[in-house]
């Protein structure tokens, strides 16, 4: 048996940031266990810019936006352990984890963050009907391949789903030759961040076909096209619509879905509204010592919050371990009120001391709307937006002197307000 202060699982950006903020926050006991070869997790294959404009006030790539975390824990001389599986976690805080280097171990902590990221959508989760042929593939593994192996899945593609790998997919494919017939999207908007859009979309004239689906796959020995129908209000393919786009290649773009495995293990409720772990403002989850940040408690439209959102938790973590963290007293629930969806936290403590940050997704394209808290019934912060879409998290922060009334208040009410038409 093992024994640390504070041990984070998951060494991609959120197990990083996590150990940065924990190490500046004044731990000196902290572990990094993560199950690939190298630290960086999912940026290591992101070798498109666009990352750090918040964090660090330049656009970098995600293997540059992983190495500036990475240099600051060899300069902390934070220790991590490499092709280290955790397979178990217990509400003791206790790890089960299996190396080669080391064999099966049990290390035991005083605090946990869980920041195991996320992974992809299988194809088996969509009940597409067709033929089960090669040539299908999770936009993420086609960037595996052509981003850190050199290989490439095909030359006639359509994407499923506009998800931002599957926009960033569609523009990498270009450049490597293949064609984009096109990027077909079930929902009447895109699920991609907007810039992404114009700039994986729109610059290389591929055309985004919202409110259609792949109905049908062909091809038995390989992929040899798929047909693409419209669908209605309803979601169900209208008839007569149907459209069919030879191609080798079909890149899945349909969502991600939080690794919360060892999350459940560890007895932490999961929200059913994004499918993490239920946290306080303070991001502890419902077993005391346990933290959770990164894409493992919700799905981020940036890196930049995920780093945001980790280091408050390495920090907290910390002070859960020195026994200077704010016990906040009573847990008052945060309700989603009209379009607000997947809403972060979940409860925020009666005596929260600090500024609390919510985050969401909207549920649908809203303009010229506006964002408003309500506490006890009152209104206590509003802001308008000349558009909110479920591509972009809105991240909003509220001072202490806001939730004053948390004492007496029986929910927290976010919710969207739109015009009348």
């Amino acid at each position: 048996m093992r024994k640390t202060d504070i041990l984070i699982i998951g060494g991609g950006p959120a197990g990083l940031a996590a150990a940065v903020g924990a190490y500046e926050a004044g731990a000196r006991d902290i572990l990094i266990l993560d199950r690939e070869e190298r630290l960086g997790g999912i940026l290591k294959q992101c070798i498109h810019n666009g990352f750090g404009l918040h964090t660090f006030k330049e656009e970098l790539t995600g293997p540059e936006y992983a190495q500036r975390f990475i240099e600051k824990v060899l300069e902390y001389q934070i220790p991590y352990q490499t092709e280290t599986m955790v397979i178990d976690v217990s509400p003791e805080k206790v790890a089960t984890c299996v190396s080669r280097q080391k064999g099966l171990e049990r290390i035991e902590a005083k605090a946990i963050i869980l920041c195991m990221g996320c992974r992809e959508r299988p194809r088996g989760s969509l009940g597409t009907p067709g033929e089960r042929c090669p040539g299908i593939f999770t936009a993420g593994t086609a960037q595996r391949f052509t981003n850190l192996e050199g290989l490439m899945p095909g030359k006639e593609v359509v994407i499923l789903g506009s998800g931002d790998i599957g926009l960033i997919m569609a523009r990498r494919m270009t450049f490597l030759g293949a064609k984009v017939h096109a990027c077909v999207e079930l929902m009447p908007y895109s699920s991609g961040l907007k810039r992404n859009i114009v700039q994986c979309l729109d610059d290389f004239g591929i055309p985004l076909l919202l409110s259609h689906t792949v109905v049908d796959i062909h091809g038995r020995e390989h992929l040899t096209g798929v047909t693409v129908a419209e669908v209605g209000p309803d979601l169900k393919p209208i008839p007569g619509t149907e459209k069919y786009f030879p191609c080798d290649t079909l890149l899945l773009s349909v969502g991600l879905i939080p690794e919360n495995e060892l999350s459940e293990m560890a007895g932490v409720k999961i929200a059913p509204t994004t499918s993490g772990a239920e946290v306080d403002e303070q991001l502890q989850t419902s077993v005391p010592g346990i933290f959770s940040a990164g894409n493992v408690l919700h799905v981020h439209d940036l890196v930049d919050f995920v780093s945001e959102e980790a280091m408050k938790a390495g920090a907290n973590a910390f002070r859960y371990v020195q026994g200077t963290l704010s016990k906040g007293g009573r847990k008052v629930p945060v309700q989603m009120g009209f379009g607000v969806g997947g809403i972060v936290p979940q409860f925020v403590s009666e005596n929260a001391e600090d500024k609390v940050s919510f985050m969401f997704r909207p549920r649908n394209v809203y303009r010229n709307a506006k964002v408003i808290v309500e506490l006890n019934g009152e209104q206590i912060y509003s802001k308008k937006s000349m558009i909110l879409a479920p591509g972009e998290m809105v991240n909003l922060s509220l001072p202490p002197e806001k939730l004053a009334g948390l004492k007496t208040a029986d929910s927290i009410l976010v919710r969207i307000e739109v015009p009348e038409a």
